[in-house]
């Protein structure tokens, strides 16, 4: 039997992020994935980023992680979203080229030392005696691997099924087979495996489009990037469009939805509630007139294009008579139809925050697997996955970030604590403390903590120091110099503000976007301070932005503190729910399927009420645990 220390299953987002860091933290890895031409595919939209999922991404390439250099090295657009609104909710967005960036992912994987890639597909587990204790994988085609870890990164390959109107057959994505046998040993071996759906639109042959009455959408104008290495790849910049379906598109679909297998029954897996089929959306807003729709490249060389917003699962005679009535596609042909795809995925309930299994030791499950959507969502996942199996390897402590470090933290926490039953997505809102989790930010929270695993190289570092430095003293220097009357000329946005001196920290909202949306910030602030150096915009947008909402993020930690005294309050693994007197069936249920590790983690387990929290509280609060059998909880 091969031994490796650790084993990735999958080589989607999530496997590359947990293949890379387990390797360069000099575990001896195996990959394994069905079609090694396939890493790194993007089965979707072919983009990286977006509100919160831009977030994701450049917090993943602050602890070391691989996902903002592909996004950077194969952009076709870049896009800052949101701009019209705060900078805490503003988040960058690529479209990439999708043969580029696999090529590069794949790139990336062959050429990392101590990380070796096999062509297979894993349809059991080998776990020890008492099954308790990972111990390896069989494959296919009767091999027997051992290891000490294993992280399953599976994505929607488990059991898949695709649909396209009344035709089905297995598979994981058009034109690729299903991993069959994974999810019924998993379910045999006792682990909460569920359906779930997602689904994709058709690729469209560019040149039979008529762009010329379509609204155009172009890219930003000036860098933007999700590495904070920054490095200028002079990547093109390909433009995208907008149009919009009508009452025609609507009608369209209503006529094939007798034979749609979202709505025969045909398909069970819940789907995302907010990336919804162009059929779903006609059924469930009747009332609306147009549903807009994105027109993007998938890649330079190729004459294809996605339509973001329509998705669908009907069948292709249908699919191609709705395309053909939007503005421009009369003459629309498609390439790949759009399709649905119905596949395994786990109940994160099964989890540590850690992305460790409660049920199998070593056991580490990541991405859609666990019942989320999205390239983003997954590599934040495979990255955190291969970090703490390596700290398995170590018996060292897990990395946990927290709500208040890391879009990261929300994500996870949010998902063992309350297992979502439909594909997870990201967005600014789930996060409480989003103001100091901004974009700009993120190598500045967690860069250190790479640093400390072994994730950060010593140019990365360097670059960080310089950075972290630069950003100090703009601003020290922000915050030491006054707008005084004299200076009022030099800019038409002080031109209105009279009366007391005003502070170049732009903590005033009407300068602060003025001089946010500049398009030389460094040509600005030349006027009013003396800059350290040549230094890149990007730092002074970060300095800026700290001076600006310095006083909101200490009202968000001055809140958050009693919060973070409930997070500091440890529960034991083995904790007996049903000793502590008073606390309510529902809640002793939830708490034993979930076993949070805080008390802050308890209080936010659905069908925990604030009374059974200040019970809790209590009880740990005391230090004595509850005698077991003492009492079963009282009734509901």
């Amino acid at each position: 039997m091969s031994e490796y220390q650790a084993i990735v299953v999958g080589g989607g987002h999530a496997g590359i992020e947990a293949a890379l860091a387990l390797s360069r933290l000099g575990a001896l890895t195996l990959l394994i994935t069905q079609n090694p031409d396939a890493i790194g595919r993007m089965s979707c939209n072919p983009a990286v980023g977006g509100l919160a999922k831009g977030n994701l991404t450049r917090e993943i390439d602050a602890l070391g992680g691989q996902m903002g250099i592909l996004a950077d090295a194969s952009a076709l657009q870049v896009r800052m979203l949101n701009q019209s609104r705060g900078s805490a909710v503003q988040a960058p967005r690529a479209q990439s080229d999708k043969a580029l960036y696999a090529s590069l992912a794949r790139k990336s994987l062959e050429s990392q030392a101590g990380l070796a890639i096999l062509m297979d597909t894993v349809i059991d587990l080998l776990v020890s005696e008492d099954g308790r204790r990972i111990e390896g994988v069989v494959t296919e085609r009767g091999g027997r691997i051992g290891a000490q870890v294993l992280v399953l990164t599976t994505g929607t390959f488990m059991e898949a099924k695709l649909f396209i109107g009344e035709w089905s057959a297995p598979g994981g994505r058009l034109g690729e087979p299903a991993a069959v046998g994974l999810g019924q040993a998993l379910r045999a071996r006792g682990f909460p495996v569920g359906r779930m759906k997602t689904g994709t639109p058709a690729r469209i042959k560019a040149s039979s489009i008529d762009f010329s009455g379509l609204d155009l959408q172009r890219g930003e104008g000036k860098p933007i990037y999700f590495s904070f290495l920054e490095k200028n790849y002079r990547r093109p910049d390909l433009p995208c469009y907008i149009v919009w379906t009508n009452l025609a598109t609507h009608e369209a679909v209503r006529a094939g939805l007798d034979r749609s297998p979202l709505f025969s029954g045909v398909i069970t897996g819940k789907g995302p509630r907010y990336c919804p089929s162009i059929e779903d959306k006609v059924v469930r807003f009747p009332d609306r007139e147009r549903h807009q729709v994105f027109i993007e490249p998938e890649g330079e060389y190729t004459d294809e294009v996605y339509l973001n917003g329509l998705s669908s699962s009907l069948p292709e005679d249908v699919q191609l008579a709705f395309y053909r009535t939007l503005p421009g596609f009369a003459k629309a042909q498609i390439v790949r139809p759009a399709y649905a795809v119905e596949y395994d995925y786990i109940a994160p309930e099964a989890l540590y925050a850690s992305l460790e299994s409660k049920l199998v030791d070593g056991l580490f499950i990541a991405g859609q697997t666990n019942g989320t959507s999205g390239y983003e969502e997954a590599a934040a996942q495979g990255l955190m996955a291969g970090i703490n199996a390596r700290r398995k390897l170590d018996g060292a402590e897990a990395l946990i970030l927290g709500r208040d470090e890391a879009y990261i933290g929300v994500l996870i926490d949010d998902l063992v604590t309350l297992s979502p039953k439909e594909p997870y997505r990201m967005f600014t809102s789930r996060a409480e403390r989003r103001l100091a989790l901004r974009q700009d930010s993120a190598d500045l929270r967690l860069t250190p903590k790479g640093r400390v695993l072994g994730l950060v190289d010593d140019e990365r570092w360097e670059r960080f120091e310089a950075r972290r430095k630069a950003v100090e003293e703009i601003t020290c220097l922000l915050d030491a110099r006054k707008i005084h009357a004299e200076d009022r000329g030099k800019s038409e946005a002080f031109g209105s503000h009279v009366g007391e001196p005003l502070s170049l920290a732009l903590r005033d909202p009407a300068v602060g976007a003025i001089v946010e949306a500049s398009p030389s910030l460094q040509a600005f602030l030349a006027g009013y301070i003396e800059l350290p150096g040549d230094v890149p915009e990007s730092c002074l947008l970060t300095a800026l932005l700290n001076v600006r909402y310095s006083g909101y993020v200490e009202k968000e930690k001055r809140l958050a503190a009693r919060v973070d005294r409930s997070e500091r309050m440890r529960i034991p693994p083995d904790f007996d729910y049903a000793a502590v007197p008073g606390l309510s069936k529902e809640a002793v249920e939830k708490l034993k399927a979930v076993r949070p590790l805080s008390l802050g983690q308890a209080s936010r387990v659905s069908g925990v009420r604030k009374s059974d929290s200040a019970l809790l509280y209590v009880v740990l609060a005391r230090g004595v645990r509850p005698a077991a059998g003492k009492s079963q909880g009282k009734g509901d």
